[in-house]
Parts: structure tokens; sequence; C-alpha cells
């Protein structure tokens, strides 16, 4: 079975989770480690991008597992060596029995809705769990205007716009007011941050919508996506979000959706 590891070589546990994975695989499997935790280990690396592995070993938090969505089509496993780790499936001090399962394919595949997020008809980075159109300028709102294939929905005067996914629904959009999305419902959820009006209220769409915002005065504005990659607006933009064609895949071993949510905010 062929293997690709990414780590966050800032988190320690995450050094030593790769070293103890590396351990328990390497006898009897191909592993390729990503080419910045193999520099800390004092060993050849890879491009993640280049890896065609039928596994990727994602070891940090979620934004380590954020990033290599961007890298890699294959299944991921998340790891959680970092303090929160919404999207990972098990944590480090108990990876060795879950690998072992992996091996012997004793597990489920799940796809996960993301968004293809395109700005005046260029694609840019899908999105697991959020697009979000941010004024540029602190404590300047900007004025919003939201169309459903081609239809108008609201106006809305905020500091920003969150375009989330179910999954991200309980990440950057949850912190706002908005609604705590079950990942088998196919929606795209829009969420203010700091509206003026205080009966601003989120709103949920069909997955198979194209949901367009753009600003009703040119106003310079920033898009981030995921939290990953950021791209500045002149305010003239339309940017549009849709369902991908690429959904992300995760390694899953059990169905516990709510239980792992109640868990990971009860350590807050």
């Amino acid at each position: 079975m062929k293997f690709g590891i990414t780590a966050n070589p800032r988190i320690t546990d995450s050094l030593d989770a790769t070293q103890r994975i590396l351990r328990f695989l390497e006898p009897k499997h191909e592993v390729a480690l990503e080419t910045e935790i193999a520099k800390d280990l004092g060993r050849k690396g890879v491009p993640l991008a280049h890896m065609k592995p039928d596994v990727v070993l994602a070891i940090g938090g979620d934004g380590t597992i954020l990033r290599a969505l961007q890298l890699t089509d294959a299944p991921i496993l998340g790891i959680n060596s970092g303090s929160l780790g919404f999207l990972a499936e098990v944590y480090a001090k108990e990876v060795e029995t879950f690998l072992g399962r992996v091996v012997r394919k004793d597990y489920k595949t799940e796809d996960r809705l993301r968004l293809k997020v395109t700005v005046d008809g260029k694609r840019l980075f899908d999105c697991l769990n959020e697009a979000v159109v941010h004024t540029a300028h602190v404590a300047k709102i900007r004025h919003f205007d939201v169309h459903l294939d081609g239809e108008a929905v609201t106006q809305v005067r905020a500091d920003a716009v969150i375009l989330a996914t179910p999954t991200g629904s309980t990440s950057y959009s949850m912190s706002v007011g908005g609604p705590i999305v079950d990942p088998r419902v196919d929606a795209i959820i829009l969420t203010a941050i700091a509206p003026f009006k205080p009966s601003c209220r989120p709103h949920v769409f069909p997955a198979a919508s194209q949901v367009s915002v753009r600003l009703v005065k040119p106003r310079e504005c920033v898009l981030v996506m995921d939290g990953q990659h950021e791209m500045p607006l002149q305010g003239t933009e339309e940017v549009i979000v849709t369902r991908s064609d690429r959904p992300a895949r995760f390694i899953r071993f059990r169905d516990d959706f709510y239980k792992r949510f109640e868990e990971k905010i009860s350590r807050q």
C-alpha cells in the first residue's frame, strides 16, 4: 500500500507521530514524506502534489488537513496532534491501532461537499470549509449584494459574508451565529459577520445552486478561502460559489458526527 504523509513541523507532537508512523509502516509499505516534514527528519521528501498515494496521512490540526485537500485528491486520514481538530478522525496517541485498520481496508470513505470558487470567471481554490468576502479595512463595513441563480436574495451591510459548506458550518460560520448543518445535507450557508442590522439572519441554499456576491459600491475587499489562501479584490468583481466536482474524501471508522462535535466544543 502507498502512503503519503504531510505534517505540521511546527507542532512537536506531529514530528513524534510521524516518526512512530514511519516505524509502523515502512517495513511493509511504501511511504512518501512531504518535503518540509522530511527535511526536519533528515530525509528526502516529495511535494504532496506530486505524490500518487492510496492514502494521505495529514498530521496536525485542521489547517494541515485543509492544506492537504488543496494538493491531493487521495483519501485523507486526519490525525490530530493539534489543539482542536474538527476534521481529524483519530488522535496521534492512538494512530497505530487505526493504521492497522487502514492496511486491512477496514474503513469507510466519506465524501464531503466542497465549494468551487470563481472570480470574474476565473476558477480559484475549492473550499471544504468556507469562502469569505471580507472588508480590507478594519472597522469599515461593506454593502454586499447576494443573488441565487440570478435571483436577488438579499443585500447585507456587514464586515464580511461567509459562504460555507455543512462541514464549515461548525467552523467560522458557527462562531458568528450560523446554523450547525449535518454534513449529510447538501447545502451552501450564507452568514454575515457583524451585520449592521440585528435582524440579518443566515440563509441556507441548495448546494446545486449558484450563489453570487457583489458589492453595491466598489470598495476594497479580500477573498479568503479555507483560511489558506487570500486574494485582494477591488470591489468590482463578482464572486461565484457553486458545488465543486471534486469532493473531499475522508477515511472514517465511525459515524459519530454529533458525539464528536460535542466533545470538541466541550474542550474549548
